[in-house]
């Protein structure tokens, strides 16, 4: 599912997502590389080489999640209620300010 998150700061939206993440699961570390996500990148890629890219299962089950628990840390808010509403239903936090 498609979160649209906006950074007040800068005027930069990006799509967030959350569940299963089919591209993770047949590209890998391929995925964060394509969306400028060094960090999880270099963590995808040498989990896939000490478990012989068994992790590539487990990342598809989290790594949307991941990825939108950093751009929301990055102060990426989302711009509708819906979006609010089904961050916070799939465990995401927000800062304070933008719940009320």
């Amino acid at each position: 599912m498609d979160i649209l998150l906006k950074n007040e700061n800068f005027g930069i939206t990006k799509v967030g997502k959350v569940g299963f993440s089919w591209t993770t699961f047949f590209f890998g570390f391929f995925v964060p590389l394509t969306r400028g996500d060094m960090k999880w990148a270099a963590i995808m890629f040498f989990a896939a080489i000490f478990t012989s890219s068994l992790s590539s299962i487990v990342f598809s089950f989290l790594y949307n999640k991941l990825y939108t628990q950093d751009l929301v840390h990055l102060g990426y808010l989302p711009e509708t209620e819906a979006g609010k509403s089904l961050l916070l239903s799939h465990g995401i936090a927000m800062p304070i300010k933008s719940i009320q």
